[in-house]
């Protein structure tokens, strides 16, 4: 009787214990990963305990919030004798099974859910399949690929009588999660007022305003009045009418003029010992799944102090091991390079008149405006804004015209000037071009002969 199934032997004698079978039990679970860089080598490890006989392994990568699974890999027993990507040992009469799945070099497009999903035979019947699941998070993080610093809203001309306001923009891409964007002047951080919205109005929230004592006629800069001349006096020596027709000797096509740089002689403005400044950050989201943040830093701006200060912007990012930065000099504009082309302006020609440079790093960058001492451009028009200026089929009439370049931004301004000489054109007999440079006079005066002469010999 012992040696049939089902029989055993106890100290009160013998029972009989009738066999059943236990269904089949599975857990499975995932184990966690921190946030990982991009271009990192990632191994998911998928761990699950059975007492059960191997079905199938499954992995999937889940997308559009779980509406889409991606099958990455796949094992089932049935078709497969392949256990390499299995390791399992035995424990108290179970088996403990790892799955895992190696990306050798992780992607932003790698970011999101994924799930481990394990089949079992029943132990009571094969027909019968126990399924269980575990799921994870890869977080993948990429550093900042590029960061500059603008200034909004320029180029925009110099204030000598009026405070502004002045906005540096930081602008950081490529990063993932947003990264922590913050300002430095001279290498100090800048501690800021938190501005949520943008102001309003430039000047509704600025520190202080100015007193009217500041707009006194001492602040004119002599050099701008000397330019344009007294209101009821003669003309000043370097706005008289340039001396008219050609140039008779063969020298340089253009004369040195000296730079006059403005005076800056700056207001009493008041400020405060520290200036006041308003900070705020933005970031949206760009379709490669990174972040594009957004940091301005805006002050009232004071010349006096701010001119040649150094401003930078610094981003802190759980991807980068050292802060990453980008930093910038306020300068005003100093010594404009002026070039012409040609370098020998004959009647006719179209010259033109570029600012190449500055003697120093300008930043940021100059609003340029070109006028003619003393009369109007060649087309009529006061002024004209731009770095270059292009005067069309120059005619005799502007020889020894004089040009002036006016640089600035927000920091100051300074002026340059040029005079353009004009050549003989051989091409071009004397006086028969118009005041447009365009030879008309002596055809004209072609055709006036050649008519005569018809009209003589019809007559006789």
């Amino acid at each position: 009787v012992l040696g049939c199934p089902g029989w055993r032997r106890s100290a009160h004698g013998l029972f009989f214990l009738p066999s059943f079978s236990l269904p089949a039990y599975l857990t499975v679970s995932i184990e966690p990963l921190p946030p990982v860089v991009v271009g990192d080598a990632v191994t998911l490890k998928c761990n699950f305990k059975t007492d059960g006989k191997m079905r199938e392994i499954v992995w999937y990568r889940v997308t559009d919030g779980g509406t889409i699974k991606q099958k990455i890999f796949t094992f089932d027993a049935m078709f497969s004798t392949n256990f390499s990507h299995m390791e399992n040992y035995r424990k108290r009469e179970d088996l403990v099974y790892q799955s895992t799945v190696r990306l050798p070099e992780v992607r932003i497009s790698d970011n999101g859910p994924y799930e481990c999903h394990v089949g079992i035979y029943d132990r009571a019947t094969r027909e019968k399949v126990v399924l269980a699941s575990g799921n994870i998070f890869l977080n993948v993080m990429a550093p900042p690929t590029s960061i500059s610093v603008i200034a909004a809203d320029t180029p925009a001309p110099f204030s000598r009588y009026q405070a502004q306001n002045f906005t540096l923009v930081c602008v950081v891409s490529g990063g993932k999660p947003a990264p922590l964007v913050y300002f430095k002047r001279d290498g100090e951080p800048i501690e800021a007022t938190p501005l949520p919205e943008p102001p309003a109005a430039a000047g509704s929230w600025a520190p202080r305003n100015l007193l009217h004592r500041d707009l006194d006629d001492t602040k004119v800069p002599k050099s701008l009045a000397a330019a344009e001349g007294d209101a009821g006096g003669g003309r000043p020596p370097n706005t008289a009418e340039p001396p008219r027709g050609l140039a008779a000797e063969r020298g340089p096509a253009t004369e040195a003029i000296p730079e006059t740089v403005v005076s800056r002689e700056f207001p009493r403005w008041v400020h405060v010992a520290e200036p006041i400044y308003y900070f705020r950050h933005t970031h949206a989201p760009v379709s490669d799944g990174t972040v594009e943040a957004r940091a301005t830093l805006t002050w009232t701006l004071n010349p006096q102090i701010d001119n040649e200060a150094l401003f930078s912007c610094e981003v802190k990012h759980p991807a980068l091991s050292m802060p990453m930065q980008s930093e910038v000099t306020l300068v005003a504009p100093k010594g404009p390079k002026i070039t012409m082309t040609p370098t020998r302006a004959r009647v006719g020609d179209t010259v033109r008149i570029l600012v190449q440079g500055f003697q120093n790093e300008v930043f940021p960058e100059p609003l340029f405006t070109w006028t003619r001492v003393g009369s109007r451009l060649l087309d009529g028009s006061a002024e004209h804004a731009g770095k270059e200026l292009v005067l069309e089929r120059v005619p005799a009439e502007l020889n020894g015209s004089m040009y002036r370049c006016t640089a600035q931004n927000p920091l100051g301004s300074t002026d340059t000037h040029t005079r353009l000489i004009v050549f003989e054109n051989p091409n071009i007999p004397r006086g028969t071009e118009d005041s447009n440079g365009s030879v008309t006079g002596h055809r004209s005066f072609r055709l006036v002969l050649a008519l005569t002469l018809t009209v003589i010999l019809e007559l006789t």
